[in-house]
């Protein structure tokens, strides 16, 4: 399966307040908040949505087009996802900009402020789409990942226009973007991915109900935290899976970026999609476990394990395919 992922490609500085936010903040003083928080941890890692999508594709044993923009600083990077089979031809680096930056403070809570710097990632929106497709005789899949948000409405128009099966994955970029830009986003999406607050501010910037939307969509998928995710489909089928319990909480960092790949690697493998979400739902717990987006182990049998944990061995049965490339 030819799936090319387009978004943000960054580096992650990842640190931890061993406190509340919520205990910080003075409900009158909300106009000027003036906070600095000591923390006790910094980690850098590599990251960015579409970095770890294409990677965690390729830790599933796909291998997956990147396509978004980088600075010059990206070649350790770069050597990396090459390393692991992600296919980085066509990521286009800037002469002038820094590959972007997510800098993010997470709580005791799991709670997280963050600041993005788009650095070269607003180049993105130079990217075509059509020769990456003639490069590798054509694309199955598209997946539009938060991103530059001009290189976004781009890459969805190109999908529309020239018949390739795209997600509308808007993510963070729903709190900026216009109601007019999102419409442009959504209409015609094999599927469409939001968390809950997401999916409340969509309706609310589209001035769209549920039913109009899933009238636009083939599929529209609400991750709920820890109650799960819920697939809803223009047909009326409503598919719900339960979220799989931590060992540990250690970062929440990327795991609505390893519920995409384990849902779409499931697809891929012709599994039901109620498997596929839960393929999903174990491999974001597992990212959930680990420090960074990117730095999670998989092994099948462990994986088989844990899945049979929490979905049952009858159902664990049924994704043998899935993890048949893994160790």
């Amino acid at each position: 399966m030819r799936i090319a992922v387009t978004g943000s490609i960054a580096t992650d500085h990842l640190m931890v307040f061993p406190g509340k936010f919520a205990d910080q903040f003075v409900t009158d003083q909300l106009d000027q908040v003036s906070l600095s928080f000591l923390i006790d941890r910094l980690d850098i890692r590599r990251g960015g949505t579409a970095g770890n999508i294409a990677l965690g594709f390729a830790k599933m044993g796909l291998t997956p087009l990147l396509v978004g923009a980088v600075g010059r600083d990206f070649n350790e990077y770069q050597e990396f996802l090459d390393q692991h089979g992600v296919d980085t031809a066509s990521v286009l680096v800037s002469d002038d900009k820094h590959t972007a930056r997510f800098v993010c403070t997470t709580d005791e809570t799991q709670s997280q402020i963050a600041s993005f710097y788009t650095g070269a990632m607003a180049d993105a929106r130079n990217i075509e789409l059509t020769p990456i497709a003639d490069r590798v005789g054509g694309l199955d899949l598209v997946l539009i990942c938060p991103n530059d948000p001009m290189a976004m409405l781009r890459h969805t128009q190109e999908c529309r226009e020239r018949d390739y099966r795209f997600v509308a994955d808007i993510g963070q970029q729903v709190a900026r973007m216009t109601g007019e830009e999102l419409r442009g986003l959504v209409d015609g999406a094999a599927y469409l991915f939001t968390n809950e607050y997401e999916h409340s501010l969509l309706l609310e910037k589209t001035g769209w109900s549920e039913a109009d939307v899933l009238g636009r969509v083939d599929s529209w998928m609400t991750t709920l935290g820890p109650a799960g995710a819920r697939l809803r489909s223009n047909s009326g089928e409503t598919v719900s899976v339960p979220s799989v319990p931590a060992k540990q909480e250690v970062d929440p960092t990327g795991i609505g970026d390893a519920f995409r790949v384990g849902f779409f690697s499931g697809l891929a493998h012709g599994i039901s999609t109620e498997r596929a979400m839960q393929v999903g739902g174990v491999l974001a717990t597992i990212v959930l476990e680990t420090l960074g987006g990117q730095d999670y182990e998989l092994k099948a049998d462990a994986f088989a394990k844990r899945f049979a944990d929490a979905y049952g061995q009858d159902a664990a049965a049924e994704i043998a395919p899935v993890l048949a490339p893994l160790t």
